[in-house]
């Protein structure tokens, strides 16, 4: 589980970086049925790509850890999950909204459960293959002892 959650970080990041500069490059033609919604929107949607990349970017730092910690990937997982919520308070007020919209709105709020399983799995990997938290005979340096 811990190779999962690490690979999952890793293409969570690469994606939303992807998404993001797509966003940022393209603006309202990144948006299903917001071509032509003005500048406005534009200048919106290029904002929040960047903070989206932004993500994606602090997906790669947990990622990167060792092990990798699971109070940021919750904190990742939640914010995500607000997005999810954010969707379905839209579609409540202003009701359904393009259809690649909707599927992004079920994967925002199916992901985050499964993160949140996984957040421990690598620091509790971790614990297990050296549970006094000393290093290993890989990490170890040899040291001269004194004649």
């Amino acid at each position: 589980m811990a190779r999962t959650l690490r690979r999952f970080a890793w293409a969570t990041g690469l994606v939303c970086i992807a998404i993001g500069l797509f966003h940022v490059l393209a603006g309202n033609a990144a948006i299903p049925g917001a071509t032509d919604a003005g500048a406005t929107v534009d200048s919106l949607g290029r904002f929040f790509g960047a903070v989206f990349a932004g993500y994606g970017l602090a997906w790669l730092w947990a990622a990167r850890q060792d092990p990798v910690p699971a109070r940021p990937v919750r904190w990742l997982a939640a914010v995500f999950l607000l997005g999810g919520a954010g969707r379905l308070l839209s579609l409540a007020e202003h009701g359904w909204p393009h259809p690649f919209q909707v599927a992004l709105t079920v994967l925002e709020l199916a992901l985050p459960p499964v993160w949140f399983w996984l957040s421990d799995a690598d620091e509790r990997a971790f614990r297990q293959r050296r549970p006094d938290g000393a290093p290993t005979a890989e990490q170890s340096v040899p040291t001269r002892e004194a004649t």
